[in-house]
């Protein structure tokens, strides 16, 4: 049998295209990006929750805010342009910028006589991880946001003419609201008043959420609460344990909401270029997603015009491999900024 060269099927090429590194393992590539992909996605709950806007360029992006008109009848004679009439409002108008942040990324490196050494595959895993990762730390900054727009008082850094944010202090007297959330039946007590305080703001009711711990959540799937009493119109279902929505409000569970008070990566969100809390409170310790007093929060909730997102590179991954180290770099990356766009549309509850 003669001896000679052969061409080798390459499982990572795309269309037979070799040569290059990144030609030989094009597909793989594709399979990593899917795979952190789906976990970022799985691991996500803000992000169909709020505002994203992308940009291909720049390092921010404006959003215009615009204040209310007036109307008043018309006495036969008067000047409608005539001041003293009072028939022309001058609608105000602010704009509300949100930065891009660095990159955020997550980072791995598998060595070369690891992998050979494994018995399955880690790199699936290793991606999922890498996606969760960076699901985690945007879900956090949204949730912060979105607390941070609930704290608002200050009508000079809110909407022209707007409401305020709503903050809902358990047991706080002449509210409505109980003194705890210990029982299924205090929980729709607060979404009681939740919901009425969106409603005396003009908040739509299309587009309201509430994303609870999952001990909150799972508390609303006991078979003695109306929240899944037919009976009462009630939607959810112990069986499945899922509660789409109560009084029009949809939610959610979220386990991010009992990490929102800890700090990343020892103290990493203040390097964020955005600063919520500063906009929301004038806060002077503010910095980044961070901020004193997140420690009493019990849950979130609002409208998905509270908060944006600025999107400048989405969800990208890449891979190298280093003959000098012997080993593989899988790094998935974004670049966004998170801020307060509609204060009157956020609603914190704290105990």
């Amino acid at each position: 049998m003669a001896n000679g060269n052969i061409t080798p099927s390459r499982l990572g090429a795309s269309m037979g295209a070799t040569g290059t590194y990144a030609e030989d393992n094009a597909l793989f590539l594709k399979v990593f990006g899917n795979e952190v992909l789906s976990a970022f996605e799985e691991a996500n709950v803000m992000k169909e929750l709020h505002t994203i806007r992308t940009i291909s360029s720049g390092k921010s992006a404006q959003f215009p805010v615009l204040g209310t008109a007036t109307a008043k009848y018309h006495t036969p004679g008067e000047d409608v342009f005539d001041a003293g009439n009072s028939y022309t409002t001058a609608i105000k108008h602010r704009e509300r910028v949100i930065n891009i942040d660095d990159v955020l990324i997550a980072a791995t490196s598998i060595a070369n006589i690891d992998e050979l050494k494994n018995h399955y595959d880690v790199r699936a895993t290793y991606s999922s991880e890498l996606g969760r990762a960076l699901a985690k730390r945007f879900d956090l900054a949204t949730l912060r946001t979105l607390a941070a727009a609930a704290e608002t008082d200050d009508d000079a850094r809110a909407n022209p003419d707007a409401a305020q944010g709503t903050r809902l202090d358990l047991g706080a007297a002449g509210t409505g609201l109980p003194a705890n959330l210990s029982t299924a039946a205090n929980i729709i007590q607060t979404f009681r008043v939740m919901a009425q305080k969106l409603d005396e703001k003009h908040v739509p009711s299309d587009g309201r959420f509430a994303i609870l711990t999952p001990e909150l959540y799972y508390l609303l799937t006991g078979s003695d609460n109306i929240a899944i009493n037919r009976d009462f119109g009630g939607s959810g279902a112990v069986a499945s344990g899922s509660i789409p929505q109560l009084l029009g409000i949809k939610i959610y569970s979220s386990p991010h909401i009992a990490d929102i008070a800890v700090s990343d990566v020892s103290g990493d969100d203040v390097n964020a270029n955005n600063n919520p809390f500063d906009d929301a409170e004038g806060s002077s310790d503010a910095k980044g997603y961070l901020d004193a007093g997140l420690d009493v929060l019990q849950f979130l909730g609002g409208h998905t015009s509270a908060i944006g997102t600025v999107k400048l590179m989405d969800l990208a991954v890449e891979s190298e491999y280093s003959m000098q180290k012997q080993s593989t770099l899988m790094l998935a990356k974004y670049a966004m900024g998170h801020g307060i766009l509609r204060p009157d549309a956020a609603v914190s509850v704290v105990s």
